[in-house]
């Protein structure tokens, strides 16, 4: 890895890549790095941490929605006895 020194950033631009980096719970190098591979088309944008489940969408199958459906249909029902 080759080190690369940024000078020129004023205190607004400082200040707005902090927050990000704040923002996104990531250090504002990494937050930069980011922005520079996907600005150059070579990348995604690193500086947001993505833990989400997007890799599961598109996968289920119709069976396996049906499935999942039946085992939490239970959970829409109310317990009166619970709320008295």
């Amino acid at each position: 890895m080759t080190t690369i020194s940024l000078r020129g950033i004023d205190a607004d631009t400082k200040q707005m890549l902090k927050a990000e980096a704040d923002r996104t719970g990531t250090s504002i190098n990494s937050l930069i790095l980011g922005y520079v591979r996907k600005g150059l088309g070579i990348g995604q944008d690193l500086g947001a941490p993505h833990d989400d489940l997007d890799h599961l969408a598109g996968t289920w199958t119709e069976a396996d929605e049906n499935s999942f459906r039946e085992a939490t249909e239970p959970f829409g029902q109310i317990d009166e006895g619970m709320w008295k």
